[in-house]
């Protein structure tokens, strides 16, 4: 095989391979590379295009055999790329974001298909369209002034039955809750997870939230110290109505929101939600400045670690936004809108390698290493510009395109590495022994 090109692949992303398939049993790691590869080189998400963008050593059938069949849990591999990201990460706290979208689909005989709202409000897009909901967990990561999200885990909504959004929610919380251990994890959801049944729950698991509620919501200032007096003491003050509200000090900053400086206006204090049974929450009442002076609609965000400024808490919630770029990827970038599978154990097992391959390219955008810029450099106009994840998805496209992926495989020392290394010299033919 031809090994040109190889020196330019960092050292790092075999690395990563070899920490991913530690998750996977070894019977089953061969088989998974060669489908991790063929999902990062193609933009197209059925599970025959991956086959074909790699040199495959198998039949068609295999692969969706082992998909379908085979001992391995997608949870463990997406709990093992959540890890991975987390040896990327400096400090002891970091932020997890939580959201659903909806993948488009004609057929009622796809998995959990069913008719959702279509709440984004989308031009030519109709009220109600048929497709699958999807509840995704995602690790969002500092990337200079802006963020970065990943995904861990994405559950698909039943259809049928009492678990919806908020249960799925729950169960992937509750799921990924070791991998923190020993860290100050805060959650980011926005006004739709905002609900008791979801941030009590999270709340028992260690998590701190932050989200946004309705500009209605009923708060309360803390209750004043009991008089000593007969009865029950109070649990609420006096309500903050809008104009307590307007009597609070108002700040203006400059921030970086949402991919620009803008100044900001707001006001915090300490107050009780009542949704959420009397407890403790920092409150944010916030506007954003438009170019032309006015005022944009005010915004309400509740935070319930009461240790962050309201600045903090702002710029914390705008970390938010990321996820939905993610989906954006996923879906337009990444073949999440044609990964169709007949059983909702399958689909769950390709959208996790979807995810997976995602990360990778992701994750080595990040490191700003040589190895990096030289595997980036095919279009030298785009040499002094950020290296993204479509980039190097291209230089991995010029050297592991239509390659044995199998061969890289190592069983014995469980290591994924370039086929020319590790190999000793040919000997010289032994003169003495001619025939």
């Amino acid at each position: 095989m031809d090994t040109k090109g190889y020196g330019n692949i960092p050292q790092s992303l075999y690395d990563a391979i070899t920490f991913l398939v530690q998750a996977l049993t070894k019977r089953s790691v061969p088989t998974f590379l060669e489908l991790l590869f063929g999902a990062m080189l193609t933009q197209n998400g059925f599970v025959t295009e991956a086959w074909l963008a790699i040199r495959p050593k198998r039949h068609w059938t295999s692969y969706f055999k082992w998909l379908q069949k085979g001992r391995w849990s997608w949870v463990a591999l997406g709990l093992q790329t959540a890890r991975l990201a987390l040896q990327r990460t400096e400090g002891s706290r970091c932020y997890v974001a939580i959201d659903d979208t909806v993948v488009f689909r004609c057929s009622r005989k796809a998995p959990e298909s069913r008719i959702h709202h279509q709440h984004g409000c989308k031009v030519n897009r109709p009220v109600y369209v048929r497709g699958q909901n999807w509840v995704t967990m995602a690790l969002v990561l500092p990337q200079g002034w802006r963020s970065l999200a990943l995904p861990i885990l994405s559950r698909l909504s039943r259809s049928t039955g009492n678990s919806g959004k908020l249960v799925a929610a729950k169960t992937l919380l509750r799921v990924t809750r070791p991998l923190f251990h020993g860290r100050l994890v805060t959650l980011l959801v926005d006004s739709w997870y905002m609900r008791k049944s979801l941030l009590l729950p999270a709340q028992t698991l260690g998590y701190q939230v932050i989200g946004q509620v309705r500009k209605d919501t009923a708060l309360y200032r803390p209750p004043p110290c009991h008089n000593g007096k007969r009865g029950r003491p109070r649990k609420y003050g006096d309500k903050l109505t809008a104009e307590r509200v307007a009597e609070l000090p108002m700040i203006s900053q400059n921030l970086f929101l949402y991919g620009q400086w803008q100044t900001v206006h707001y006001r915090s204090c300490v107050a009780r939600a009542r949704f959420l049974d009397g407890q403790q929450v920092r409150a944010v009442w916030s506007q954003i400045e438009n170019k032309d002076g006015t005022l944009r609609q005010p915004r309400l965000i509740l935070s319930t670690d009461l240790s962050l400024s309201a600045a903090r808490i702002l710029l914390a919630y705008n970390r938010r936004w990321s996820i939905e770029d993610l989906f954006n990827q996923l879906k337009n970038r990444w073949g999440w809108k044609q990964t169709w599978q007949q059983t909702r154990q399958v689909l769950h097992r390709w959208t996790q390698i979807l995810s997976t391959s995602y990360a990778l390219p992701q994750l080595l955008a990040q490191q700003n290493s040589e190895q990096v810029e030289d595997l980036a450099s095919l279009c030298p106009w785009r040499d002094k510009q950020p290296i993204t994840a479509g980039r190097v998805r291209q230089g991995l496209q010029r050297i592991f395109g239509h390659v044995d992926i199998r061969s890289h495989w190592n069983p014995k020392s469980g290591k994924f590495s370039p086929q020319n290394r590790g190999k000793k010299p040919d000997r010289p033919p032994d003169p003495h022994k001619t025939a």
